[in-house]
C-alpha cells in the first residue's frame, strides 16, 4: 500500500476547509474588533461593526428569499454599501454582480436578464440610467436605494433605502461558510468582441488566493490604509475588497476621482496604498499645484489596464509615489503578473528604469503559469523580445468560465490554458511585454471598449457605408476609440454628427474621440487592414 492509499491520510473536516474570502472578515473582527475598518467622509466603522452590518445584509437578503446561487446586482461608487456587498451577499449564499456604473441603460438591462438579478442595490447618483434600464428589463428585480449623505440629488427607485433594508435583518441569524470553495461568489461582466458583454464567474477559492497574492506583493499589513481610487466593480476591486480586510488594514472610501480630494485624504488618513488605471496616475501627476500635497510618508500605487507610458511612472515618482505595474484581466481576478523591480535597476537612469517598469513582467506566486505562445501549437515563442505570441495563463485564479456561454468558455480554455487574446513578446530575462491585442479591445481609462460594438453603432448611422474602430493613444485616458468612416455615395456627415449619433447609442466612454473620413484599406479578400489604421491613428494622436 502506497502513502496515497492509506485511509487515515485522506481529506476530512479537520484538515481541509474550503477557501473563502469571508474568513478574512471574521478573523479581522475577532483580532481587531475596535480597529477602523472603513472610513467614509466623517463616518468610521470598526471591524466589529463591519461584520455586524454584513451579517445584517445577509439576513435581510435571506428574509427576502435571496439564497444559494441567486444574483444580487449593485450599482454604486466606492461607498460602504459596495464594500459590505462583497461579504454580506456571499454570506447569504448569493452571488455579487458589481455593475460598471459607466455602462448605458441597454447594456445594464441585458445584464439584469442574463444574470437573472433577483435584487438590485443602487446608488441615487445613477438613478436616471437605472430607471431606464428597469423600464427595458423583462424581469424587474427588487430595488434597494443607497441614500449616501455625501451625494445630493437623484431619485429613489425602490421601496426601501439601504440602511432601512439592513434594519430588516438580524446579525444574530445563522449563516455559513460555503461548503464548496468552487461555489460562485461574484459575477463580473466584461466587454468582448460582440455587443453584449460576457459574464465572468469567480469562485471563492480564486478570490481567496488572489487576495492573498495582493497582500504579498503590495505589502499590505494591519498598518495599511488603502484609498479606494480603483472602482470596486473592476474585478471586485482587483480583489483588494478582500485583500485589505485579510491584512486587517483600513478601507478609505471615495465616491469619485478628484485629485485635490485624493491628496487631502492621503494627508488626513495617512494613506499608504492605492490603485488605479494609468489615467488616475496622470490626473494626480498633472493636478494643479494648489491641489497637491507634499507626501511625508511612503505611498505605494499599483497600476494596470493599458500599459502606462514610462513618462507617467516617472512623473509619479517625482511626486514621491512608488509605482508598481501589474497585468491581469477580468477573467484572472485582476492582477496575474507583476513587473518585479530588480536590484540592478536602481543604477539605471529614470527613463531607462521606468521603461522597464512599464512591461507586464512575470507571474505572481498564486498563478500556476504565464506563457507567450503560438496560439495554435501552444509552443513557446523564443525569449528574444521580438517574436510575438499570445499570453496564456493557468491558475486557480482563473475564472470558472463565462455564464451561459459554453462555446466562449471552451474557446478561452483551449489546450488547457486560458487564452488572453493579448499579443506579447518575452524578453531574455523572462519579462513579458504586450505589443497588441488580438481582438482589438480598446482600454480607455481602465474600461474595456469593444471595437465591434462601436462599429455596430456607426453602421446604424444613415450616412455610413463602412466603419472601423481602433485604439488611438491618449495622454489622459491611455487609449480612446478612433473611428475610420467611409460614407455612402452622395451622403454627407461631419465628425460632430458621427460623435453625436454615437453618444445617443453608446455609453459615453465608448464614443470615438476622433473620426477620420475616407476609403478604408483592405486586403485582396476585402478584409479591413486594421493594423494600417492603428498606425494612422497613432500619427493623428494629439
Amino acid at each position: 500500500m502506497g502513502i496515497y492509499d492509506e485511509p487515515h491520510l485522506q481529506r476530512g473536516p479537520a484538515n481541509h476547509a474550503p477557501l473563502t474570502p469571508l474568513s478574512f472578515l471574521v478573523r479581522a473582527a475577532a483580532v481587531y474588533p475596535d480597529k477602523p475598518a472603513m472610513i467614509h467622509g466623517e463616518r468610521l466603522f470598526t471591524y466589529a461593526e463591519l461584520l455586524e452590518r454584513c451579517r445584517r445584509l445577509a439576513s435581510a437578503l435571506r428574509r427576502r428569499g435571496i439564497g444559494q446561487g441567486d444574483t444580487v446586482s449593485v450599482m454604486a461608487p466606492n461607498v460602504p454599501a459596495m464594500l459590505e456587498a462583497h461579504y454580506g451577499i456571499s454570506m447569504a449564499g448569493a452571488v455579487l454582480n458589481a455593475l460598471n456604473y459607466r455602462l448605458d441603460a441597454k447594456t445594464i438591462a441585458f445584464i439584469f436578464g442574463h444574470a437573472e438579478t433577483k435584487l438590485l442595490i443602487t446608488d441615487r447618483e445613477f438613478s436616471p440610467t437605472i430607471k431606464e434600464a428597469l423600464a427595458l428589463a423583462a424581469r424587474k428585480p427588487i430595488v434597494v436605494d443607497i441614500d449616501d449623505p455625501l451625494f445630493e440629488g437623484g431619485e429613489k427607485l425602490g421601496e426601501l433605502d439601504y440602511e432601512a433594508f439592513l434594519a430588516t435583518g438580524d446579525p444574530a441569524d445563522e449563516w455559513a461558510m460555503p461548503d464548496d470553495e468552487w461555489q460562485a461568489c461574484s459575477l463580473n461582466y466584461t466587454s468582448g468582441t460582440t455587443g453584449n458583454p460576457k459574464g465572468v464567474v469567480y469562485h471563492h477559492r480564486g478570490a481567496f488566493l488572489n487576495a492573498v497574492g495582493d497582500v504579498m506583493y503590495f505589502g499590505l499589513s494591519s498598518h495599511a490604509v488603502y484609498l479606494w481610487t480603483l472602482p470596486m466593480f473592476h474585478c471586485n476591486g482587483w480583489c483588494y475588497t478582500w485583500a485589505v480586510t485579510a491584512a486587517c488594514g483600513t478601507h478609505v472610501c471615495l465616491r469619485r476621482i478628484d485629485p485635490a480630494l485624493i491628496f487631502a485624504l492621503i494627508e488626513r488618513h495617512g494613506v499608504t496604498h492605492l490603485c488605479g488605471a494609468p489615467i488616475v496616475l496622470n490626473l494626480l501627476a498633472h493636478a494643479p499645484d494648489s491641489a497637491k500635497r507634499r507626501l511625508d510618508h511612503p505611498v505605494k500605487m499599483m497600476t494596470g489596464g493599458a500599459a502606462p507610458p514610462s513618462t507617467i511612472i516617472a512623473n509619479m515618482e517625482r511626486l514621491g509615489f512608488t509605482v508598481a505595474h501589474g497585468y491581469g484581466l477580468t477573467e484572472s481576478y485582476g492582477p496575474a503578473m507583476l513587473c518585479f523591480e530588480q536590484d540592478d535597476w536602481a543604477a539605471l537612469s529614470l527613463a531607462e528604469r521606468t521603461a522597464l517598469m512599464a512591461r507586464q513582467g512575470m507571474e505572481v506566486a498564486t498563478l500556476a503559469g504565464a506563457r507567450v505562445v503560438d496560439p495554435v501549437s501552444l509552443r513557446d515563442v523564443p525569449a528574444d523580445g521580438a517574436a510575438i505570441g499570445e499570453i496564456v495563463l493557468r491558475a486557480n485564479t482563473v475564472m470558472k468560465g463565462y455564464l451561459k456561454n459554453s462555446a466562449a468558455t471552451e474557446e478561452a480554455f483551449a489546450g488547457g490554458w486560458f487564452h488572453t487574446g493579448d499579443l506579447a513578446v518575452r524578453h531574455a530575462n523572462g519579462y513579458i511585454e504586450i505589443k497588441d491585442r488580438a481582438k482589438d479591445i480598446i482600454i480607455s481609462g481602465g474600461e474595456n471598449v469593444s471595437s465591434l460594438e462601436v462599429e455596430e453603432a456607426l453602421y446604424k448611422h444613415p450616412a455610413v457605408m463602412e466603419a472601423a474602430v481602433v485604439a488611438q493613444p491618449d495622454d489622459k485616458w491611455g487609449e480612446c476609440p478612433c473611428a475610420f468612416v467611409a460614407l455612402k455615395p452622395g451622403a454627407t456627415a461631419t465628425a460632430d454628427d458621427i460623435v453625436a449619433f454615437c453618444r445617443a447609442n453608446l455609453a459615453h466612454f465608448k464614443v470615438p474621440r476622433a473620426v477620420v473620413f475616407g476609403a478604408l484599406p483592405k486586403t485582396s479578400t476585402g478584409k479591413i487592414q486594421k493594423y494600417l489604421l492603428r498606425e494612422q491613428a497613432k500619427s493623428l494622436a494629439p
